[in-house]
C-alpha cells in the first residue's frame, strides 16, 4: 500500500482519510500521468511535476517509480525513441524526484515549489541536451555547447510546463485538503 508522509491518512485509511491523503495524491497522479498520453506540445508535459510531486507526498519506497511509470506508459503509447537519449530522458525525471523529496519532502511552501520548479527544468535540460548529444552529435565540447543552446527553447518549455502542472498538483492537493467535506469527514 502506498503511504503519504505528513499526513494522517498514511495512519488512517478510511474512507474520507483516505480520499484526503492517499487516495488524493494518487488520483491526482494518475490524473496527471494520463494527460502525458494526450497531444500535447512538445515538453510541456506533467512529468517534471509529476516527479517533484511524487518526492514530495509519497513514501521513500514508490517515490521515484511513479514518474517513471508514467514516462514508460506514455513511451509505449505514444513511441520509444533513441535509448541513449531516452535513458537521459529517464534521469532527467530522476533528479528531478530527488529534487522533490529533498527540498519539498514535508516542506512545500509555494516559494520551495517554485525553486523546485527551476531547478527541475534546469536538471532536466541539462541531463537530457547531454544524452542529445552524446547520441547524436560529435563528442567535442563546441557540440555540447550547441546542443544546449539548440536545447534553450526546450529548457523554456520544460519549465512553462512544469510551473502549470506544479500549480494544479501542489495548488489541487492543498485546496482539496481544504474542502469541508474532506475537513469535516477527517476529523471524525
Amino acid at each position: 500500500m502506498v503511504t503519504v508522509h505528513g499526513t494522517k491518512a498514511a495512519r488512517n485509511s478510511s474512507g474520507a482519510s483516505f480520499l484526503r491523503g492517499q487516495g488524493l495524491v494518487l488520483l491526482l497522479i494518475v490524473g496527471a500521468a494520463a494527460l502525458r498520453m494526450l497531444p500535447h506540445p512538445e515538453n510541456i508535459t506533467p512529468i517534471g511535476a509529476l516527479a517533484l510531486f511524487s518526492g514530495a507526498y509519497l513514501q521513500r519506497r514508490v517515490f521515484w517509480l511513479v514518474p517513471l511509470a508514467a514516462l514508460l506508459l506514455g513511451d509505449l503509447h505514444n513511441g520509444l525513441y533513441q535509448a541513449v537519449v531516452m535513458l537521459a530522458v529517464y534521469l532527467g525525471f530522476l533528479a528531478s524526484t530527488a529534487l522533490g523529496r529533498g527540498l519539498l519532502h514535508s516542506r512545500d511552501s509555494a516559494g520551495r515549489v517554485a525553486m523546485a520548479v527551476g531547478a527541475g527544468a534546469l536538471v532536466f535540460w541539462l541531463i537530457s541536451n547531454a544524452g542529445n548529444w552524446l547520441a547524436f552529435h560529435p563528442q567535442t565540447a563546441a557540440a555540447l555547447l550547441q546542443c544546449y543552446m539548440d536545447g534553450l527553447p526546450y529548457l523554456g518549455r520544460s519549465l512553462a510546463g512544469d510551473a502549470v502542472y506544479a500549480v494544479l498538483l501542489f495548488g489541487g492537493y492543498r485546496l482539496a485538503r481544504q474542502m469541508p467535506l474532506l475537513r469535516v469527514a477527517h476529523a471524525q
